[in-house]
């Protein structure tokens, strides 16, 4: 069974990347759209991290995620844990939890006429939709839209006429809501290729420049890259073979770790206050 954490971003998110071209410090995208996301490992590493210090909580820690370096050459604490779970600790043990990595599902981007639209693709919908199958089947065409149809749509460098826009009624089942974050009210469909072309411009760029100690510019400057805030985004999450019997007692740790932790902050930069979503879990 898999299940699916939100994720509203509060504040720009910038994951690096595996390259960096020129000036830019780029995003991790996907190899096959381009599109940015959130690498599996750092969304995992981020709730590892939040797990407490406690001798019970890093027994916790290893049963949902596995054991590191520093678990497995403490003595004691394997002493304890072997007492307490009547399993051996080893390097090698996975953890009772799997995290995927963390897909857009929704951008804002400026509008002059509707302030900011939220939009998405064919694409996005569908991959989102693979997790719930009540709206599988439902998936709307390009151009269907929350907005009045009458009227022009200017989006960033972009004009959607009259007659281009199609009424969307049922749009609010594709737009996971929760009540603390996500106030998105706007959307609209674009085909997978605009769609694509609008979230690479909207993306937030921030100048960087290095100073010396008369702070003077030293050197050049560099763009950095970042998913920007009001994003909606998701990652889906299970339960290992690890688990065997201990299934439910994994997913219920894993749930109080998320209720426990309902902002948190992922990628770099968290001294500027980058990265900080509120996540809630799929109902």
């Amino acid at each position: 069974m898999t299940d699916l954490v939100y994720l509203y971003l509060l504040a720009p998110l910038h994951t690096g990347g595996t390259t960096q071209e020129g000036n830019l410090l780029g995003i991790a995208r996907e190899s096959h759209t381009n599109l940015p996301y959130i690498p599996s490992s750092t969304i995992r590493g981020r709730l590892r991290a939040s797990v407490g210090t406690s001798i019970e909580n890093r027994i916790k820690r290893v049963q949902l995620f596995g054991p590191d370096l520093k678990d497995t050459q403490d003595s004691d604490f394997i002493e304890y844990y072997e007492m307490e779970t009547d399993k051996r600790l080893t390097q090698l043990e996975q953890g009772n939890v799997w995290v995927g990595d963390g897909s857009i599902l929704w951008v804002p981007v400026p509008s002059l006429s509707h302030g900011v639209v939220w939009v998405s693709s064919p694409l996005l919908l569908k991959r989102w939709a693979r997790f719930n199958s009540a709206v599988a089947n439902q998936i709307p065409a390009p151009y269907s839209t929350s907005l009045q149809t009458n009227a022009l749509v200017y989006l960033k460098d972009a004009i959607l006429k009259q007659g281009d826009l199609k009424a969307w009624s049922d749009w609010q089942n594709f737009v996971p809501q929760n009540s603390d974050a996500v106030a998105i009210d706007k959307v609209l469909v674009l085909p997978d290729q605009h769609c694509a072309t609008l979230i690479q411009m909207c993306l937030w760029r921030q100048v960087k420049v290095k100073l010396d100690e008369h702070k003077s510019v030293e050197g050049g400057f560099r763009y950095e890259e970042a998913i920007p805030p009001d994003a909606l985004m998701y990652f889906p999450w299970g339960i290992t073979s690890q688990a065997n019997g201990s299934s439910q007692k994994a997913r219920n740790d894993f749930a109080q770790l998320l209720a426990g932790h309902e902002i948190l902050q992922i990628g770099g930069q968290e001294s500027l206050g980058r990265g900080f979503v509120q996540q809630w879990l799929a109902q």
